[in-house]
């Protein structure tokens, strides 16, 4: 499985610049604005794919050299980067094409595998073990990036088949970011404050705040503050989760006799 690490790495930034030509039908922010909903970011936020795509690109190469060729734990991650990159790759063109239910089950796959990926990585490091960290930081800032663009997803998904009202969002739209913000939130404490998770929740979040502020939909200002409460709710508990470690740390590495009265 290692050896389709660095060709499913490959294929994304190729497969994003076809779809970007136009190979497979609209591109991605054409489409994007057909569906207009509360959870929708600026445009500039998607330009985090460039810096995602090329650190993948260098931890795919990177974990197929040296001594990272027998690593336990990267050899464990292998399987889910894989499969993450390959379902973040047929992404793109079934958006192009408008089939946003199958869209649905490929970005919450490819959420779930890339969570897993930044899972296994926060645990290795949390454990003081080998330094990981061109695994560690491009699968934790993809998958940040891709736990948050699920639930944009999910929500043009409800405004395309109209499965709910399109001209009251307001409603279900806080239905959503409630669910985001437990997945998010969860999965930062499990990883026990992961920074390059948490830098591209923070970007996605400033950017649906941006463009909410500005939005012509009933309810778009509710919603811009309700991204920033979330944006200040993450930050604040990844400051408080590394404090703990950064203690945790401490107490561990003082001698018995130093510790009480």
């Amino acid at each position: 499985m290692r050896l389709l690490v660095l060709p499913a790495a490959i294929a994304m930034p190729l497969v994003a610049w076809l779809s970007n030509a136009g190979a497979f039908g609209p591109d991605n922010g054409t489409v994007s604005a057909r569906h207009p909903t509360l959870l929708v970011a600026a445009g500039y936020a998607f330009s985090i794919w460039g810096l995602v795509f090329l650190l993948d690109l260098a931890y795919a190469a990177w974990q197929a050299t040296g001594w990272r060729r027998r690593d336990a734990t990267l050899g464990r991650v292998a399987p889910w980067a894989a499969a993450g990159f390959l379902l973040t790759t047929a992404w793109m063109p079934l958006f192009s094409q408008g089939w946003f239910w199958l869209c649905l089950a490929v970005i919450f796959g490819a959420t779930a595998c890339l969570a897993r990926c930044a899972l296994l990585l926060s645990r290795e490091r949390l454990a003081g073990g080998r330094p990981l960290g061109w695994a560690w930081a491009p699968l934790s800032l993809h998958a940040g990036w891709l736990t948050l663009a699920a639930f944009l997803n999910l929500a043009q998904v409800i405004v395309a088949y109209e499965l709910l009202p399109a001209d009251r969002q307001l409603p279900w739209s806080a239905g959503l970011w409630a669910a985001a913000a437990t997945v998010l939130l969860g999965l930062n404490h499990r990883m026990r404050g992961n920074l390059a998770f948490v830098a591209a929740v923070l970007w996605g979040l400033v950017a649906v705040c941006v463009r909410q502020s500005g939005h012509a939909l009933a309810g778009a200002d509710v919603s811009a503050w309700i991204a920033a409460a979330l944006a200040v709710a993450i930050a604040l508990q990844t400051v408080m989760l590394r404090r703990d470690s950064r203690n945790r740390r401490t107490l561990g590495s003082r001698p018995l006799s130093s510790i009480g009265p």
